[in-house]
């Protein structure tokens, strides 16, 4: 018994240790803004380098992809009828993860085809949306643009 529960608080210190390394709370490293249902230009667009040397596949839920410490971009959004759309676009494979106003993870990897990635918030939540952009395979970095739309 005594080992099961030294097994048990083992793993669940290697799981908070891996999740802790995405850190929402650090600057965004290639900014922020503020965006509000109906914004324009839609869709924003900006400009990061993807990737990095953290597993996002540590994370919970189906994350892949290799990811910096602090977010990439930060948006706040109010939120109205409209979804919200997180679009990747490189010559590199890329992933998405998304840490939302719910605490949640949002992640993917080849939604938008082609190697790119897109999570859609139907009925987005006002609040602040930490985005990762992240690469498959490799803890490469690349180029990448990310796309903020409320078209589907």
């Amino acid at each position: 018994m005594k080992r099961v529960a030294t097994a048990t608080a083992l793993a669940f210190a290697c799981l908070a240790g891996s999740a802790a390394a995405q850190d929402a709370s650090l600057t965004a490293s290639y900014g922020e803004i503020r965006l509000s249902a109906g914004f324009t230009p839609d869709p924003y667009t900006v400009d990061v380098q993807a990737g990095g040397s953290i597993n996002g596949g540590n994370l919970p839920g189906s994350c892949t992809g290799n990811i910096a410490a602090a977010p990439d971009f930060e948006v706040t959004y109010t939120a109205q009828s409209f979804p919200l759309v997180f679009r990747t676009m490189s010559s590199a494979d890329t992933t998405l993860i998304i840490n939302g106003p719910d605490g949640r993870w949002y992640c993917d990897d080849d939604s938008y085809g082609d190697g790119d990635a897109e999570v859609t918030f139907n009925r987005p939540q006002s609040g602040t949306y930490d985005v990762w952009v992240g690469t498959f395979g490799s803890g490469s970095t690349a180029p990448a643009r990310l796309l903020i739309t409320e078209t589907p």
